[in-house]
């Protein structure tokens, strides 16, 4: 049994070299019924994060519908979930996690998803992004925004080195891509590295998808948002970035919510859709 895009690119493949025969499964579908089973059935599995609160679990509950999943893998698909097999996928963006692993494969030495993140993890993203305090120099508490919010992801990067450049010009001698020595002016501000580049950059598609799924839901009244897909893999910086968004755009009305095993809804839903309907259903995981 597969599902996926792989299960019907590599279909031919997997039959010749496995020897088995492949049955394929609707992706959507089931991501959709996963989904479902972990939300009713199993405890401790949902949760909301924050800095202050890392995992704080929902409580299981049968009245689920309708809710948003915003599954996060390549590129993004944002899915109205109305009732058991009932979805319409209602926007996404091709702004995902293939976005991140592709502009980060050209603009660091990392090579696999999870070096990306672990070097977005060390990373200092004011050193690349302009913020509201750049500009500012504090807060603009009239609109509610922090110095530390984002003005422009990357936004210091062409003025640096326009500086950079300038000053090269000015002194005679700094060639283009030199790093400056001395007690300049510009010793003070840091030079931005691939690690300060992975986490600006892990901000920007992150913020993108949140705000996306907050118009969605306001668009389609729905009250709950899920996240699920390979992009999100129990990182916390996207999950606060994700968390930060919903949050910040409802005016703290809605709330993100992640799963412990939000890596294996579409596995498991194709197993379930070879069950009985009801199998598993009857309060089997509760503890007693």
């Amino acid at each position: 049994m597969a599902t996926g895009g792989g299960a019907y690119k590599y279909y031919d493949n997997m039959k010749e070299v496995l020897g088995v025969q492949i049955r394929r499964e609707d992706e959507m579908e089931c991501l959709i019924i996963g989904l479902d089973f972990f939300i009713t059935e199993i405890p401790c599995e949902v949760f909301t994060y924050s800095e202050t609160d890392p995992m704080h679990f929902a409580e299981a509950r049968a009245d689920i519908y309708p809710y948003l999943l915003v599954n996060i893998g390549s590129g993004v698909s944002m899915v109205k979930v109305s009732g058991p097999r009932q979805y319409e996928r209602i926007g996404g963006t091709s702004l995902g996690g293939g976005t991140l692993w592709g502009l980060l494969s050209l603009l660091t030495g990392a090579r696999t998803f999870d070096e990306m993140l672990g070097m977005a993890e060390r990373g200092d993203n004011s050193s690349v992004d302009m913020l509201v305090g750049d500009i500012y120099g504090t807060d603009y508490g009239k609109i509610g925004l922090k110095s530390s919010t984002i003005a422009s992801s990357f936004g210091k990067v062409f003025q640096m080195k326009s500086q950079a450049e300038s000053d090269a010009e000015d002194g005679g001698g700094l060639a283009n891509g030199d790093r400056e020595q001395g007690n300049s002016s510009h010793t003070a501000q840091r030079a931005f590295g691939p690690e300060d580049m992975s986490r600006s950059l892990l901000y920007a598609v992150s913020n993108n998808i949140g705000q996306i799924a907050y118009l969605q839901s306001e668009k389609h009244d729905l009250e709950h948002i899920y996240f699920g897909g390979s992009f999100i893999r129990g990182h916390r910086q996207t999950m606060n970035t994700l968390s930060y968004a919903i949050k910040f755009w409802s005016k703290g009305q809605k709330k993100a919510y992640f799963l412990r095993h939000e890596g294996y809804l579409g596995a498991v839903g194709a197993f379930l859709k070879r069950q009985p309907r009801n199998w598993g259903r009857r309060n089997s995981f509760e503890e007693k």
